[in-house]
Order: C-alpha cells, then sequence, then structure tokens
C-alpha cells in the first residue's frame, strides 16, 4: 500500500498546474465515480502485481492486461451506482484523461487507448448477460486471462486488431 501511494504522489508531482486543475476539475465533477474509479485502481495494482509483478510497466502483455483490467474494474464498480451507458461515458474519459496527463509516444499512447477500449467493450459484452449488481471483478479477469493469450504483437498502429490486446513488447 505504501508503494501504491508513493506511486500516485509521484505522478500527480510531475504534473503542471493546467493539468493537475483539470483531473482535479473532472474528479470533483463526479466524485462518487472517482471514489469508484480510485477503488477499481487500487483493485487493479493488487491484481496486476499477482499476475504481472515485474512486467506491467513496461509495454508488454502485463501492460495490455493491466490497461483492458482497469477499465473494466471501473466499468464494474461505477455501473454498481450509475447506468451503464453514463459509466462507460465517464470510464471512457477518465482513461482518456490518464493518457493526456501522462503522455507517451505516440504508438504506446494507441497501443493503450487500444486496450482501454478492448475493456470496456469485454465489460460491455457481458454485461448482456450477468446483471450489474452482482457482476464480480473474478468474471472479468477469467476473460482477460483467456484474451491475453491471443494478444498481438505489433510494431505499428497498422497491426492494431479490434478486439485483441495488444502490446509492443515481450515480457
Amino acid at each position: 500500500m505504501k508503494k501504491l501511494i508513493l506511486l500516485f504522489w509521484n505522478a500527480l508531482r510531475r504534473l503542471s498546474i493546467q493539468k493537475m486543475g483539470k483531473l482535479f476539475y473532472t474528479l470533483f465533477s463526479r466524485p462518487h465515480l472517482s471514489v469508484l474509479t480510485f477503488y477499481a485502481t487500487l483493485k487493479t495494482f493488487k491484481i496486476i502485481r499477482q499476475k504481472y509483478p515485474e512486467t506491467h510497466q513496461n509495454s508488454g502483455e502485463g501492460n495490455a492486461y493491466r490497461h483492458a483490467l482497469w477499465t473494466s474494474l471501473i466499468m464494474v464498480y461505477c455501473c454498481k451506482v450509475s447506468s451503464p451507458k453514463k459509466a462507460l461515458v465517464w470510464c471512457k474519459k477518465i482513461t482518456d484523461l490518464h493518457e493526456e496527463l501522462f503522455p507517451n509516444t505516440p504508438l504506446e499512447r494507441m497501443m493503450d487507448l487500444h486496450n482501454n477500449q478492448v475493456g470496456m467493450d469485454l465489460f460491455m459484452e457481458m454485461l448482456e448477460g450477468i446483471h450489474r449488481q452482482f457482476f464480480e471483478p473474478s468474471f472479468i479477469v477469467e476473460k482477460l486471462d483467456e484474451k491475453i493469450k491471443n494478444a498481438l504483437l505489433i510494431t505499428s498502429v497498422k497491426d492494431i486488431s479490434e478486439n485483441r490486446m495488444v502490446y509492443l513488447e515481450k515480457d
């Protein structure tokens, strides 16, 4: 937990005043969803540290898994207090903001945005068979464990395949 707090603190310290203002404005515009997003983020880090303890920060499969898991868990928790449509809009807004505030190379950014979308799409697909109030993170983890087996190693934006997780380097 101490490492996670330090990670958040260091990330916030790197932001300019304008970026910090944009972040806080977004978070305070929907405080109930912000709290659930923070919880989803903590849960994501807990799960990802078990599955990819050394490599989730790289641009490999662990990173792809982390992004898809993060967006799926945001959807899981936000749908408990909001409609799926509103949760999806929020999730897209907050994860796109993350990519804007903490920029990567263009290819890494496209990879992250794509994997974020894979996670949101996965949740929306699964939602048809499970009532949102009964959705559990383990349902997402099981599906992502299957999806990561078919993840695609890419070298350019042209290689990105819809509905498949993508990564840039081997873990």
